[in-house]
């Protein structure tokens, strides 16, 4: 839809991210710019604005992803520490980089952004595993996830 002066519209339907699949589908973009950049040091701007673009992500969705991302890029070392004490036995830097991101992401989200709620978090970030991580990951990234609720989140 195009206004008088040829200026696009804005769709109110497009004003909000439609829905939890929506919102997954900017959680798994989100997933792939902090792998991208954690794995192979590419520009995470760059890579941000090409995944958003090539998924079709638009407008509350972007800024969405933007978010998440920045988020965890801003405060990973804090979030790092977080993950680190309730995975002791998996130094960060040797955990799988997915399992990591999504942990970064929902430990984000939960503790810090607080864009969501607890218990959606977790289980956005367990379908991550689910689709992306190992056979083992979808139970590890739960109970760290379960141990982060219960010990930080009041």
């Amino acid at each position: 839809m195009v206004t008088p002066n040829n200026v696009p519209a804005i769709d109110p339907a497009a004003a909000k991210p439609s829905g939890p699949g929506a919102r997954r589908k900017t959680r798994v973009v989100s997933l792939q710019v902090l792998y991208e950049a954690d794995s192979v040091g590419h520009d995470v701007e760059q890579v941000l604005q090409g995944r958003t673009e090539d998924a079709g992500l638009s407008g509350p969705s972007v800024e969405f992803a933007k978010d998440l991302v920045h988020g965890v890029l801003a405060n990973r070392k804090e979030i790092d520490k977080i993950v680190s004490g309730f995975a002791p036995s998996w130094p960060i830097d040797q955990m799988a980089i997915v399992d990591r991101n999504i942990l970064r992401i929902a430990v984000f989200e939960i503790v810090i952004g607080k864009t969501s709620p607890p218990k959606v978090a977790i289980n956005e970030a367990v379908e991550l595993a689910k689709a992306y991580g190992s056979d083992s990951s979808s139970k590890f990234v739960n109970g760290v996830l379960g141990s982060v609720m219960e010990t930080v989140v009041r």
